[in-house]
């Protein structure tokens, strides 16, 4: 018996030598390709769509899909060292510091009336970029939308918010998109810190009360949400490694020529990638004498450059895998495909197949994907 335990201990031991000590389990990459249907819901575009390429449902052999209304949010708290909040560019918001304003109580719609011709997006003016977050996804260092969350609570402003547009309801023409429905009406807002978070102060304009809501960081998620409408925490973003690529609508900025910026300007069929968690990615040009498939599928991992990888700007898909113009209206790039690096560090190649459906009806886009 003495013996057997010994040789037990020696097989326990002799396994145990073949793990490191500080190695956890990895997730591994699914071993072949897939094809996604991001369900963002048809022309008015209604969902938000989370993806993350490596986690693959065992049933239908398609990557899992987080879901959420456009509407479901407003405010979104950044849950690293600095304390940063962005507004929801899925439906068109803005805001603006109201000037001299020092008693969020006693802000009134009549103190305002100047600031809500111009607390606006589209308008073709340069100047309206300053009421949205910086539209390549760098909101630590912006200097629009809402300033950092100072730690002296004198030092942060009084906010006038813009809402945004509802998600319309009125029935679309083939090849079109409608994004915008009826206004969403207007906030007002202050946000301070507290010791591991914020303490965000709300009310509709012509309140005299405002309420107040603290949210605790979390290290988990990029951000925490909220809605101002329903006056709670909502889940938007999956967990910060748990997503690669999101479709939604999106507040960009426009040009009217080389260098000659327009202002914020509202995207249907944008595509951003997960920045924050080390996402990357970079168009391929297909060569010319070659095909699409004949470019994509022979593209290989020694292939990639380095090089190329747009990591500081969550745009590098963007709205550059679709064109909405020419003989043929909508429809997707057939001179191109990308290539991505997760969250976890794995390379993907990802060709776009289509965004309408067999009716010719926007807001259904399609893509495949390979792990390299």
């Amino acid at each position: 018996m003495k013996y057997l335990k010994i040789l037990s201990l020696l097989l326990i031991i002799t396994v145990q030598s073949c793990f490191s000590a500080d190695e956890d389990p990895v997730t591994v990459p699914p071993m072949t390709g897939a094809t996604a249907e991001p369900a963002v819901g048809g022309a008015t575009q209604p969902n938000q769509i989370w993806i993350d390429l490596s986690d693959i449902d065992p049933v239908t052999k398609k990557p899992k899909q987080t879901s959420n209304l456009r509407t479901d949010w407003e405010l979104g708290f950044y849950n690293g060292d600095e304390f940063r909040v962005i507004i929801n560019g899925a439906i068109g918001m803005a805001v603006a510091k109201i000037p001299n304003a020092t008693n969020i109580n006693t802000v009134k719609s009549t103190d305002v009336s100047s600031l809500t011709e111009v607390v606006q997006i589209g308008t073709f003016t340069a100047s309206n970029l300053q009421y949205v977050d910086n539209p390549d996804g760098n909101f630590l260092t912006q200097t629009t939308g809402i300033a950092e969350i100072k730690a002296n609570d004198s030092e942060n402003a009084i906010y006038l918010v813009n809402m945004g547009k509802a998600i319309p309801t009125t029935t679309v023409a083939p090849g079109s998109v409608s994004l915008t429905g009826d206004a969403r009406g207007w906030k007002k807002i202050q946000i301070l810190r507290t010791s591991n978070g914020y303490k965000l102060r709300y009310a509709d304009l012509d309140d005299t009360q405002y309420k107040e809501y603290i949210i605790t960081k979390n290290t988990d998620y990029n951000f925490n949400f909220f809605s101002l409408q329903k006056g709670a925490p909502v889940e938007i973003e999956p967990r910060k490694d748990n997503w690669d690529i999101a479709f939604t609508t999106f507040t960009n900025e426009v040009f009217l020529g080389p260098g000659q910026s327009a202002g914020s300007y509202f995207y249907a069929d944008f595509i951003v990638t997960n920045m924050l968690s080390g996402v990357g990615a970079y168009q391929v040009d297909v060569p010319t004498g070659q095909t699409l498939d004949q470019a994509y599928g022979s593209f290989q991992l020694s292939n990639i450059e380095q090089s190329k990888f747009i990591f500081n700007d969550h745009r590098a898909i963007g709205d550059k895998w679709r064109t909405t113009t020419g003989a043929n209206g909508a429809q997707t790039y057939t001179n191109r495909f990308f290539v991505l690096k997760d969250a976890e560090g794995f390379y993907y190649k990802l060709r776009f197949n289509a965004m309408t459906n067999n009716s010719g009806e926007r807001g259904h886009p399609n893509f495949e994907f390979e792990p390299l």
